[in-house]
């Protein structure tokens, strides 16, 4: 089965904790802390192999969780980085998130690599945390979440000549006649529901890889037809074998149908209408009316496009066609390196397709509905997870971080009373206004405000 499209969900590692210890050595009566810190959590890692041709094993299996981190231990000692949970993906295999639509990955090259979900950072253990008035600290910091993401995987078939035309043209038995590949033949439209690969040899050392794209009917750029579903194929091309049937038995015009298929390429992408063309006109053994097929070669080579006559099920003009197409794909091909080459070659193989620090300082608090409020914002979300709630010495830094970002002055100005719902991330806190209890008696106040955790 071939499968060219999958939904998956994958979840990075979260990051180890970090360890709340102290030295307790022989004739060292006040040993400082030496909680060590939390290993990091395993990324998410897609990998392009060349051995794999479709996405089946995705279809089956739609979840991905990677390791996390070893929590640290006494004596300053670090958790254990998790490893890395590497999928293997073929070739040509394009990752978009599906919340945000943005494509994260494009796994075009052999061995190629992406970081799909970042792992969370291990949690700091209590010797991070001394300070000249806090010597003896008994919290350390949970370990960040790891990423989660609703993944988009398509394949995009890598060929360097793309087959195109209506179906029932003679593509299945162009490819196979001028290649290894064995795709099914009838005589009906649609016979080709997967696209067929086949490796066409010229000389010792001279190939190219042709694919045989499932014929795309008028409307095909808005979904019609096998739609979107293959036109993403013909993407990868270098250069497309445009192959029209003269044999007149179709009842169609092939001079129409060259239009209709060259203005759905630009309508789904107009780098597709760009690529070169070389039009083969198929079935000239059973034509039945030769003036016509003259008639349309004369205004193909008007409009710029070099035109072969062939048959494709007697293989008559097939030679000329297949070194003509070589010929352009190596000129390509030289092209290509040029340009490579003056560019230098890529610094980085493995994509980072996140960064988790940028935009970390942005927050935002507003009103859910009357007596609740919600702040949100990458880096107090983070601040939160990260916090050991159950501790009550975690809980009063928190408390301290949120008053100096500026967090509890917002809610106050928002309206928040005692009492009041405070929402960051999944977790609630009730909010508690300690400035207003120390204007009421006359006291200098400690803070601006506490949130309780419920």
């Amino acid at each position: 089965m071939f499968v060219d499209e999958v939904e998956i969900e994958v979840s990075a590692g979260n990051g180890g904790n970090g360890m709340v210890t102290f030295r307790k050595e022989k004739h060292v009566p006040r040993g400082g802390p030496n909680g060590g810190d939390g290993g990091h959590g395993g990324n998410v890692v897609f990998k392009a192999d060349t051995n794999l041709t479709t996405l089946l094993d995705y279809r089956y299996h739609r979840k991905y969780k990677a390791v996390r981190g070893g929590d640290g231990g006494s004596k300053d000692m670090y958790g254990k980085d998790a490893k890395d949970l590497v999928l293997k993906v073929p070739m040509g295999t394009v990752v978009t998130d599906v919340e945000t639509g943005q494509v994260i990955a494009d796994l075009d090259s052999p061995n190629s690599k992406a970081i799909v979900a970042r792992g969370g950072i291990g949690g700091r253990g209590n010797a991070h945390f001394v300070t000249s008035i806090h010597q003896a600290p008994r919290f350390a910091e949970n370990g960040e979440p790891g990423e989660e993401k609703k993944l988009r995987l398509e394949l995009k078939l890598l060929a360097d000549v793309g087959l195109l035309g209506f179906p029932n043209v003679g593509k299945s038995t162009l490819i196979a006649s001028v290649s290894a590949a064995r795709p099914k033949i009838a005589n009906y439209p649609f016979t080709t529901l997967v696209p067929n690969l086949g490796v066409v040899y010229v000389e010792a050392e001279r190939n190219f890889v042709m694919a045989d794209i499932p014929g795309i009917i008028e409307g095909a750029s808005e979904g019609l037809g096998l739609g979107h579903r293959f036109l993403r194929h013909v993407s990868r091309s270098r250069l497309l074998i445009h192959l029209l049937d003269v044999s007149g038995m179709s009842g169609r015009n092939p001079k129409d149908d060259f239009e209709i298929l060259n203005r759905e390429l630009e309508l789904y992408d107009e780098s597709l209408a760009r690529l070169p063309q070389i039009v083969a006109l198929n079935k000239i053994d059973v034509m039945s009316e030769p003036e016509v097929v003259d008639r349309l070669e004369e205004w193909l080579r008007q409009q710029g496009h070099t035109v072969y006559r062939i048959s494709a099920a007697t293989r008559k003009g097939l030679k000329p066609l297949i070194y003509d197409v070589m010929g352009a794909l190596e000129r390509i091909r030289a092209e290509d390196d040029a340009r490579r080459a003056e560019a230098g070659p890529d610094e980085e193989t493995v994509h980072y397709t996140s960064t988790m620090e940028e935009d970390d300082r942005r927050w935002e608090a507003r009103i859910v509905e009357p007596g609740t409020f919600e702040v949100v914002g990458k880096g107090i979300e983070r601040m939160v997870a990260m916090t050991d709630l159950n501790n009550e010495h975690a809980v009063r830094r928190l408390q301290r971080s949120l008053d100096k970002i500026g967090i509890t002055g917002k809610l106050r100005a928002l309206g928040a009373k005692d009492g009041d719902t405070v929402r960051i991330r999944n977790v609630e806190f009730d909010y508690e206004d300690e400035e207003k209890w120390d204007r009421e008696n006359d006291q200098e106040p400690e803070r601006r405000g506490r949130h309780t955790v419920r």
